[in-house]
């Protein structure tokens, strides 16, 4: 098993149970393609480095979580098309 990190920054222009459900759904998706969670960090709203699509913040949070391989592309490929996400990073820790 690897351990990843996914960042996700989440629009704020959003309500608040319409963000909460879309970052379950990310960790829905970890949990799907067979991965386990480790640790949620969230960082709150903050000021985006750079105007993306019109908006200036952002809610951040980094999902720590330890998988086979092949999960971060699987996850990287659903979090993609997630319309209420505006930029994710996902990237292996070293040990």
């Amino acid at each position: 098993m690897n351990k990843y990190e996914l960042a996700l920054v989440v629009s704020a222009k959003i309500e608040d149970d319409v963000r909460v459900a879309t970052v379950e759904k990310v960790k829905e998706y970890i949990a799907k393609f067979g991965g386990t969670i480790t640790n949620v960090d969230e960082w709150g709203k903050k000021r985006l480095a750079y105007e993306i699509q019109k908006m200036r913040d952002g809610f951040y949070y980094f999902i720590q979580f330890e998988s086979e391989a092949n999960v971060p592309s699987e996850l990287e490929q659903s979090v993609r098309i997630m319309e209420n996400v505006i930029r994710y990073l996902c990237v292996k820790q070293e040990a």
